[in-house]
């Protein structure tokens, strides 16, 4: 359990919750697995940022994780759409994670005590932000929730004005899996 939440609980705070719709989010910056820093704020001039906070050995975010890198495909090189995987384990481990399910999109280390995960009130993993350009976080969703990824799907689809199906007819898909 993270600082932040540790002296939360014990201070009486009551229990920490992910930040919800509405909410700003919290400006950060982490290094990506390359060592790059990468900025919310400067992301956030481009357009939209979906964050997606994860640990490699959650079961329901390597379930997740194969469709948000399908997402990823769709938008990659739409100039202005970012998605990031927010990672609670080192460089890596998350590099062994990117390797063995497929991502390609830019993953973010947050260890050491993780600050932007307690920033945004993280208590499980995968939590997925979609931050809109004005710094507000537009959906929070907790766990595995097809019905949240397609409204991701949506905004993004809007916004490059092409489809984006993640997906695919006749996959059997769960509604949600709880994280």
């Amino acid at each position: 359990m993270g600082l932040l939440k540790q002296l939360w609980k014990r201070f009486g705070g009551g229990a920490m919750e992910a930040l919800s719709a509405g909410t700003p989010a919290p400006p950060f910056t982490l290094k990506d697995t390359s060592g790059q820093s990468r900025s919310l704020a400067e992301a956030l001039q481009r357009g939209p940022v979906l964050l997606a906070f994860f640990k490699i050995s959650c079961p329901v975010c390597q379930f997740t994780f194969p469709f948000l890198e399908r997402l990823y495909e769709s938008i990659k090189g739409q100039d202005g759409l970012t998605l990031w995987g927010v990672s609670q384990n080192d460089t890596s481990d998350t590099l062994d994670f990117a390797r063995e399910y497929g991502m390609s999109f830019p993953l973010l280390t947050d260890e050491d005590a993780y600050p932007v995960s307690n920033a945004y009130g993280l208590t499980t993993v995968p939590t997925l932000f979609l931050v809109q350009p004005d710094g507000r976080i537009q959906l929070t969703s907790i766990g595995f929730d097809r019905k949240d990824i397609e409204r991701v799907a949506g905004e993004f689809a809007r916004r490059a004005g092409q489809p984006i199906k993640v997906f695919q007819p006749g996959e059997n898909i769960p509604d949600s899996k709880a994280g």
